[in-house]
């Protein structure tokens, strides 16, 4: 996993590795190798590639130039503009003379632009983490030309960012005018909060972080509780698949949900739990629903509720509680819609019996014995109309079992909060961590570089933005995966957070099975989640 930190931790970490021993220069190379390397990942083939390099006349450019080198010992052809004059003494200026790069004049437009539209590959150096608005000078004019020529030409060149997008402030998000929108941003050591916090996230593209040397387990990145998700710390989390395991070693989900507005959102989030590897999905939906859904997941077997016009009753609440027994994990929410006898089933689900601690969740009738029918609902997820119907109840977040798991999309963490969904966007990880460590529960707020907050101020940011998970159905699968999890024996944090991960890059997969982030339906995205389970379990 990476941390992410702010810009003057940043500058400490650095300073603290030189005194150690990791001197800047050593940073640097190893920077600008690691950039190389996340390149020719994508571009293995780099033999005649024109490569051009905005360089600014700081640490980043520096970066950039020893990134030339290394795309030069691959066969790329490599242009360099820089936006001031570079010390003749740099010893990375240098090396990228002897080997062949050519050096071009920002200030002659015409060859600029000209070297922008034959380019293959444009890598932005111009400005580092330090930046702070406002954006002047000669970096200003170099990518006021950059960025006028690129919204012209038809065919663009692939741009990655040194660090952070030129003209983006590190820690707020904030950008220029003029800031140029990555392809891939390769930010070193750790994820700075500007990159995943708005409008800032919309200029960073794919986001990677590279190394330059500084442990993981450095005293001052030990104790920050903030992450950024990587495969490898996936890896580590996904539960064991013992070969002589039966459905029951890997857990049983109980969905509640659907109505006659939205029946297909259980069987999706079914769909979703059953990939990830959940040994029993059980649907426990009104009965009018039963016929549409069993042709999506054969699978699952069935809790038949009560319905008033196909929305759940809120006498269902009795026969769900007499059904729990079994269940590893409870999602509400899916499809479940807004009728009046859903919030009363609600109500009614979550209404705190016995001793009076969230532990103990039932309800009472005047038809049930004492006490035999009070009991404790298991670990549980809610999501979709589930979070609203919550936010009807003051007390809600007494109510619930303990440490459960909020799936709320911005519109319903607004609904939550009382906040505009503006305010939430522009202070995502701020706005989860707050509010999961109020509620006592965990929070996955989702979009771009989805955030799972928890409850004792640990914090992950996934890697993934990609618009194939806005579409319909995609929150269901997401918040079926993440039961699935709980089901399979993850302590909540660690199911929300691989969950998650996993669905993000099932997005992705899907993209390059349909083709397009466009078209990717939210079944696909399901169907996805086994191979990306297969290719994290292979690493």
């Amino acid at each position: 996993m990476a941390k992410i930190v702010t810009v003057k931790q940043m500058q400490e970490i650095e300073k603290a590795a030189d005194v150690g021993g990791l001197t800047y220069d050593m940073m640097m190379e190893n920077a600008g190798r690691s950039i190389a390397e996340a390149i020719l990942n994508v571009h293995p083939q780099m033999q005649g590639k024109r490569v051009l390099i905005l360089a600014g006349s700081g640490n980043n450019g520096g970066d950039g130039l020893v990134v030339g080198h290394y795309l030069c010992a691959e066969g790329a052809d490599v242009t360099v503009i820089f936006t001031k004059e570079r010390d003749s003494s740099d010893q990375n200026y240098e090396r990228l003379k002897e080997d062949g790069a050519k050096f071009l004049d920002y200030g002659k437009q015409r060859t600029v632009r000209k070297a922008v539209s034959e380019s293959d590959i444009l890598i932005d150096a111009v400005l580092g983490t330090g930046f702070r608005l406002p954006l002047g000078g000669s970096a200003k004019d170099v990518l006021e030309i950059v960025g006028a020529h690129l919204k012209k030409i038809d065919s663009s060149p692939w741009v990655v960012a040194v660090d952070c997008p030129s003209g983006l402030d590190c820690d707020t998000g904030e950008v220029a005018d003029e800031c140029l929108r990555a392809d891939l941003t390769v930010t070193l050591a750790a994820v700075k909060p500007g990159l995943i916090l708005s409008p800032g996230i919309a200029y960073t593209g794919e986001l990677i972080v590279g190394d330059i040397g500084i442990e993981e387990n450095h005293k001052l990145l030990r104790n920050i509780k903030r992450e950024f998700a990587t495969n490898d710390m996936i890896h580590s989390l996904l539960p064991d698949r013992p070969r002589d395991g039966h459905k029951g070693t890997f857990g049983a989900v109980m969905i509640v949900g659907g109505s006659s507005n939205y029946p297909g959102a259980p069987g999706l989030a079914g769909l979703g739990a059953y990939r990830s590897g959940c040994g029993l999905v059980t649907l426990a939906l009104p009965n009018s629903l039963q016929g549409c859904i069993t042709p999506l997941l054969p699978e699952a077997t069935w809790l038949l509720l009560p319905h008033e016009l196909g929305a759940i009753s809120a006498n269902a609440a009795e026969i769900l509680h007499r059904n729990l027994e079994k269940t590893s994990c409870l999602l509400l929410g899916p499809g479940i819609g807004l009728e009046k006898s859903t919030y009363d089933f609600v109500d009614r689900l979550i209404a705190s019996e016995g001793d009076g601690t969230r532990d103990r969740i039932g309800f009472q009738t005047s038809e049930m014995s004492e006490p035999e029918k009070t009991a404790t609902l298991p670990t549980s997820v809610v999501d979709a109309d589930g979070l609203k119907i919550l936010a009807s109840f003051d007390d809600w977040m007494t109510r619930l079992p303990k440490v459960s798991i909020l799936t709320p999309h911005p519109g319903e963490m607004a609904t939550l909060t009382g906040m505009s969904v503006s305010d939430i966007q522009m202070s995502r990880m701020e706005t989860a961590l707050k509010y999961a460590k109020q509620w006592g529960h965990i929070v996955v707020l989702k979009g771009a570089h989805t955030i799972v907050a928890g409850h004792d101020e640990r914090c992950m940011v996934m890697p993934f933005a990609t618009s194939a998970l806005a579409h319909a159905g995609t929150g269901d699968v997401l918040a079926g995966s993440i039961a699935a999890f709980c089901a399979q024996g993850l302590e909540p944090y660690d199911a929300a957070v691989v969950g998650t991960y996993l669905h993000g890059y099932a997005g992705v997969l899907a993209t390059e099975a349909v083709g397009d982030e466009a078209g990717v339906l939210a079944g696909e995205v399901a169907n996805a989640i086994p191979e990306a389970m297969l290719n994290l379990r292979r690493m």
